[in-house]
């Protein structure tokens, strides 16, 4: 009994290890992805926001109509589709840090901080996989 759970609790933990080392990688490689016109994405306003110490509140609803953007094209754009497993992966790690971040934001504002870039990094990654299949330069 101690033994199967001691397996359980390692096996998780190793998925969660996995799980956070592939978005990180995910996102390393997607700052390769051409640039494209973000306009009408704010990521790029949120991580200035974020380095100049700007409320996080405002930052995150910026985000927050970025999901719903991304989201909507996703649904209603039949040539544009997120059928990667890495893509997936980084929506997933975007609803993480979403929580993560409500979690965090009154009692520790420095992780706040951290789950709003990192959400503002996958925003920019999945824009640019986005892009790249419509095209846009």
């Amino acid at each position: 009994m101690l033994a199967s759970a001691l397996i359980i609790a390692f096996s998780l933990v190793l998925f969660v290890y996995w799980f956070r080392y592939s978005c990180m990688l995910l996102l390393r490689n997607g700052a390769t992805l051409p640039a494209v016109g973000s306009q009408p994405f704010h990521y790029t306003s949120v991580q200035d926001g974020l380095r100049n110490g700007l409320e996080l509140d405002p930052l995150h609803r910026s985000l927050e109509h970025d999901y719903r953007v991304l989201t909507y094209l996703l649904e209603h754009a039949t040539s544009l589709e997120l059928e990667q497993l890495e893509c997936r992966l980084l929506v997933l790690d975007y609803r993480l840090m979403r929580s993560w971040y409500r979690l965090t934001k009154s009692a520790a504002p420095a992780h706040a901080r951290r789950a709003l870039a990192e959400m503002a990094d996958v925003t920019r990654v999945l824009v640019g996989h986005l892009g790249a299949q419509a095209g846009v330069r």
